[in-house]
This record gives C-alpha cells, sequence and structure tokens, in this order.
C-alpha cells in the first residue's frame, strides 16, 4: 500500500508540474484518475506494459518516436506521445489454400503453410514491417497464389504429388526475396495437403486397383503355368523310370528264361529251346489266368480256359514266334 501510495503521489507531482500556469484554481488529481492513467485505462496514460513477444510503435505527435520492447515503458502525453500500435515478434503460421489446375486439367487444392517472423532485432526492419506494410497476410497469399498457380499449371497430377518439395522451395525462394523488404524473415514454406476432386480420387483408386488386379493374375498365370510345367516334367520322368523299370525288368524275364531253357536242356535229352519255350509261355500263361481269378477291384475278362484254348493259345505263340524270326531273318537280308 504505501509503494502504491507513494506512486500516486509523484504522478500527482509530476502532473502539477506540467500543466500550464493559468488564472484558473489548479485541478486536484483524484485517486480514481490516478489508478486510471497508472493502469493504462485512458487516452492520457503515462506508461505502458508491454508484453513478451511484443514490441510497441511509440509515436509523437503522429512521428515515429521509438520501439518500446518487453517491460513498463514511460510514455508522456502531454508531449504527443502515445502507442500507435504493435508488432508480434513471435513465428507466425500462415495456411493458404490454392485452387489450380494441372497440365492434364485436373483441378487440385493445395494447401500451403507458411511460418514467418518479423526481424525484430534490427529497428529498420522492424520499422519497415510496421510502417511499409498494412497486412502482411494478405501479401503473403498473393504470392502464394501467384507461384502455385504459375508452377503447377505446367505439371501433371501424377507428378504433382512427387514435385511436392519442388512447389514449396518456388515458394520459400520468392516470399524470401520479396518479404525481407518489407521486414519479415521466411522460416519455412510447407505443401500440407494436395488435394484433387473425389471423382479423381476415385478413378485413381480404381485405376491402381486394376493394376494391382492385373499383376495379380499375371502372377496367378505365371504360378499355375509353373505348375502345369513342373507336373509335366514330373510326369514325363515318372514314364521314363517306369519304363526304365519296365525294360530291365523285361530283359531279367528274359535272362532268366534263357537261363531256364538252357538248364531244362541240359537236364532233359531229346527236347528243342522251342519245346521249352511253349512250355514256359504256357505255363505263364496259366500264371496269368491265376492272377486275373485271384486280384480283386479287377474288371472281368472274358477267356476260354479249355484244354482246346490252351492249344490255341500255344498254336498263337508260336505263330508270333515264326513271324518274328521270319521278321528278323527279313531284315538281315
Amino acid at each position: 500500500m504505501r509503494i502504491r501510495e507513494k506512486r500516486h503521489a509523484a504522478i500527482r507531482d509530476y502532473v502539477t508540474r506540467s500543466a500550464p500556469q493559468s488564472a484558473a484554481p489548479p485541478t486536484t488529481t483524484t485517486d480514481a484518475t490516478t489508478d486510471a492513467m497508472t493502469n493504462g485505462t485512458t487516452g492520457c496514460c503515462c506508461f505502458t506494459c508491454v508484453p513478451t513477444g511484443t514490441v510497441q510503435v511509440i509515436q509523437q505527435c503522429g512521428k515515429f518516436a521509438f520501439f518500446a520492447r518487453e517491460g513498463c515503458h514511460f510514455v508522456n502525453p502531454f508531449v504527443g506521445q502515445a502507442v500507435a500500435g504493435s508488432v508480434s515478434t513471435r513465428v507466425q503460421s500462415l495456411d493458404v489454400s490454392v485452387e489450380t489446375k494441372t497440365k492434364d486439367n485436373v483441378f487440385v487444392m493445395i494447401v500451403v503453410s507458411t511460418q514467418y517472423q518479423v526481424l525484430s532485432m534490427d529497428e529498420t526492419r522492424l520499422y519497415d514491417a510496421f510502417y511499409k506494410l498494412t497486412d502482411s497476410k494478405a501479401q503473403i497469399r498473393s504470392y502464394v497464389f501467384d507461384v502455385v498457380r504459375s508452377t503447377v499449371p505446367r505439371i501433371k497430377l501424377d507428378d504433382v504429388f512427387e514435385s511436392k518439395e519442388e512447389i514449396a522451395q518456388s515458394v520459400k525462394e520468392l516470399l524470401s526475396k520479396s518479404m525481407e523488404g518489407f521486414g519479415y524473415q521466411i522460416m519455412n514454406t510447407l505443401v500440407t495437403d494436395i488435394a484433387p476432386d473425389a471423382r479423381v480420387k476415385q478413378a485413381m483408386n480404381e485405376i491402381n486397383a486394376a493394376q494391382r488386379a492385373r499383376v495379380a493374375a499375371q502372377d496367378r498365370a505365371e504360378a499355375d503355368k509353373i505348375m502345369v510345367v513342373k507336373a509335366a516334367e514330373a510326369d514325363a520322368e515318372s514314364k521314363y523310370l517306369a519304363g526304365t523299370g519296365m525294360a530291365r525288368q523285361r530283359q531279367a524275364i528274359i535272362a532268366g528264361l534263357r537261363e531256364s531253357v538252357v538248364d531244362f536242356q541240359e537236364s532233359v535229352d531229346g527236347i528243342s529251346s522251342k519245346d521249352v519255350l511253349e512250355m514256359m509261355m504256357m505255363t505263364q500263361y496259366f500264371d496269368t489266368m491265376k492272377e486275373v481269378g485271384t486280384q480283386g477291384g479287377n474288371s472281368t475278362i472274358f477267356v476260354p480256359s479249355g484244354p482246346g484254348a490252351v492249344a490255341e493259345a500255344s498254336r498263337d505263340i508260336r505263330m508270333g514266334l515264326m513271324q518274328g524270326q521270319a521278321a528278323q531273318i527279313g531284315r538281315g537280308a
């Protein structure tokens, strides 16, 4: 309370000394008037409190006087000093939505975000930021529109998404050159969104889906082809192995028959190899009949089984052998 009373007394003394001398009785400054002047609530305030991140511009009789940075500053209204305005020294962000057309005649909405700041450390730049430019945001927005609408129409829609960095860099370069003269520094420029029409988006998604479906179909067909080729190769290998096995089996049978015929001729006198072979063929015939009759799951086969049938089968075998021998003699001739 004592500090407040001393402050009020100092203000009253200053007002009394600064007031012009006249015949009129002196005006008494009340505590209410002093409170109003102290808190800066009247047009005749004697000081101003500047918050952090802000610079106030003080004018004297309409002419620039000085910059008031954060803290409490004395303003003498009796010599024409007043607060003309303030400039923010914080980093500010401005999002600009630009609708433009691509090279392939597709309209897109591009959102460009610009971060900028007043060059507050240089009072000349600070002066330019306050007095040279009325609306910094409108100025930045105009430059963004100009750059985007002159760059994107030379690029196709598919390439716009890949050229985000180039577009952002072009905007930043132009803004940096132009806004520096007004006391502003462009910190960064980003292309935050590229939004074509909803129908164009759907068409692009359908094209992408069709391409992926075609690739998937090609992969499935290639897989089916590989399966068919591998199956054919496996079947050929299986048949080759089966034929090789059968050939070896027949060679073994022939070798066995040869040994049997030789042994039979050596054991029994007066019998030829032809008779032995016919007897062995008949034995094989009866073995075959036995297998057909005893194996389950076989189809029904009607074959003659009487004594006459045996003689007929023997005759057929003999004729086959004779024809085979005649064929061999004919090829030798």
